[in-house]
């Protein structure tokens, strides 16, 4: 169950950890593993809607001054796409790393704990 908390995490995002750590409250394994995969999805959903909120304010500010040069490439019209387009695929890299190793070591029976996340949650949460 904590392997697919993990794994079921890259097609459902947080919905998945989620559900899990609602239906497996008993077993403490199960419950670190969705909860460190659930802040994980979390922390990464928030980070994208402030890298869109960015970009379409972006969007506005720039939308009614025309280029000084109408050859020249409107940088800071699409450079903030580009950064959050970058931002999104290094998320979506490290979200399909982070499962596949986590879901290994967790069905080995691994209490591997997520960087920076997993210590706060088995100290403040699990084992509280």
């Amino acid at each position: 169950m904590a392997l697919l908390a993990h794994i079921l995490g890259i097609f459902a995002g947080f919905l998945a950890p989620l559900i899990f750590f609602l239906v497996k409250r008993d077993s403490k394994f199960v419950s670190f593993h969705a909860l460190q995969a659930l802040a994980w999805h979390v922390i990464y959903f928030v980070l994208m809607m402030v890298g869109m909120v960015v970009f379409f304010i972006n969007i506005f500010m720039h939308a009614n001054f025309p280029a000084a040069d109408k050859n020249t490439f409107p940088f800071a019209f699409f450079g903030p796409f580009i950064f959050i387009w970058l931002m999104g695929m290094c998320g979506w890299a490290i979200n399909l790393t982070l499962a596949v190793v986590y879901g290994v070591k967790a069905n080995k029976g691994e209490w591997a704990q997520f960087p920076l996340i997993g210590g706060w949650i088995l100290r403040n949460i699990v084992f509280n």
